[in-house]
């Protein structure tokens, strides 16, 4: 980086020779004293970042005007001081100035003392929801310290991990597996959270041994944290709290390892661990978010209790499940997958029940109000139950399933479920006949975008490997 030859101080004299403006007056309207004014302009003393964002409004001028010379003002006008980096660096990821941010980044890793202190302030950023700011810091530590076994570095990975999580299946994959062998290297509490994240990854890519591998571990972890939380009198190690109270963790590996098997079509071991998270005997927490969790678990063991029965073909089951799930408005898309998927399997007519929750047709619920449920796990099952609901309605020889081919076809494009795609493929084909010309046009673009991320795919695997 080569520093440019006008600087703030360049500016600040123009602007007060232009405006006819004394230090003092000046001094007035930006509430700065006017020697240290003085001093600023004379380069006696270098400008603190409350001196910026003073000058910067004062001049009425965006509050990021001066960032880039202010990077030089750091580096090259000035001996650099933490002082002054630290809120620089926070302005400048409140603002989006990660141009900014990675070129005192780059400049202070020079000298790996700042290593620790930068990675203090992602974690800030990253508490504050500033992501794009704060995976440049975390890949930065941990280039510097590839080298050390540290648990830093398992936790800058476990960040970036959580950061590149999003609708692309292929990425996430590509996450997980980088993130994976960092992950003992983590605080107990760190790596119950990661267990959690990864086992959500895994089952929406249809994973089965591995998300019932990680539940295992999960479960074997959470319980031995739960149990020396109660009954051992000495302190423990860690100083850390996972995102969630340690029954939870324990809760949620019972209920994915029924998901797991549910999915396999095992229900007789499902129902083994639906009885698990259904008894809470054991759990000693009795405030109000241990009851509502508690009461939760109980409602979905409930229901999965009667849809196991649905998914074994007991058409009787059908009617208590309509009217359990009816009172569980967040539990409704679900629900309503595993119906159409039993209508499916044992060609049950349920336009009643599709009429009775047509609300939820298309589904407008918000992904995060889904608890427990992962955003990745219910994209994954709006793919699948779009694709399932167009299966029932042109088995029925209705045209409006070709629309729900289209809508599931583009959201398994942009997630890259290629298992929903192969289905809404075929489903397409089957029914060409049905489509008419514009829906036609729209599937060929669709399968050109198919296409383009399938090329984009490979090149992304092999840059991997």
């Amino acid at each position: 980086m080569v520093p440019t030859t006008t600087t703030i101080r360049d500016e600040l004299a123009m602007y007060l020779s232009q405006k006819g403006m004394s230090i003092n007056q000046f001094s007035g309207q930006s509430g700065i004293n006017s020697g240290t004014l003085s001093r600023i302009l004379n380069d006696q003393q270098p400008i603190a970042m409350d001196h910026l964002v003073r000058i910067t409004k004062a001049m009425e001028l965006p509050e990021d005007h001066f960032y880039s010379l202010y990077v030089e003002e750091c580096f090259y006008h000035s001996s650099p001081t933490w002082r002054r980096l630290r809120p620089f660096l926070v302005h400048s990821a409140a603002l989006g100035r990660l141009d900014c941010v990675e070129q005192v980044v780059q400049n202070l890793l020079e000298n790996l003392i700042y290593a620790p202190m930068l990675f203090e302030v992602a974690e800030g950023l990253f508490q504050e929801g500033l992501w794009e700011a704060a995976e440049l810091l975390y890949k930065n530590v941990s280039v510097s310290e590839k080298y050390q076994n540290s648990e830093r570095l398992a936790i800058c990975q476990f960040r970036l991990f959580r950061i590149a999580l999003g609708d692309d299946q292929t990425k996430n994959l590509q996450a997980a597996l980088l993130f994976e062998c960092y992950l003992d290297r983590l605080d107990e509490a760190d790596q119950l959270d990661g267990l959690n994240h990864l086992i959500n990854v895994y089952y929406s890519l249809h994973k089965w041994k591995k998300v019932d591998d990680l539940a295992q571990e999960l479960f074997q972890l959470a319980s031995l944290r739960y149990d020396l939380h109660h009954n051992s009198k000495r302190t423990q190690n860690s100083p850390k709290n996972p995102e969630k109270p340690l029954y939870r963790y324990i809760l949620y590996s019972h209920l994915m390892r029924a998901s797991v098997y549910e999915e396999q079509k095992d229900y007789k071991t499902a129902q083994k661990f639906v009885s698990l998270y259904m008894d809470s005997s054991w759990i000693r927490e009795d405030d109000e978010n241990a009851k509502r969790t508690v009461a939760q678990y109980q409602e979905w063991g409930n229901a999965n209790t009667i849809l196991y029965r649905l998914m074994l073909g007991q058409h009787e089951a059908l009617l208590e499940y309509v009217e359990l799930i009816s009172l569980q408005n967040d539990e409704i898309f679900v629900a309503l997958f595993n119906i159409v998927i039993a209508a499916n399997l044992f060609n049950w007519n349920i336009d009643h029940i599709l009429e009775r929750f047509a609300a939820y047709l298309p589904y407008r619920t918000n992904l995060d109000e889904f608890g427990e449920y992962h955003q990745q796990i219910i994209a994954d099952q709006y793919a699948r139950f779009l694709s399932e609901l167009a299966a029932y309605y042109l088995h029925n020889k209705r045209r409006e399933g070709i629309i729900f081919v289209l809508q599931s076809l583009a959201l398994s494009a942009r997630i890259n479920n290629e298992t929903n795609i192969f289905k809404c493929v075929d489903l397409f084909e089957q029914h060409r006949h049905l489509t008419d010309e514009e829906e036609k046009e729209q599937y060929k673009l669709l399968i050109r975008e198919v296409q383009d991320s399938h090329d984009k795919k490979i090149h992304q695997a092999s840059s991997f490997l």
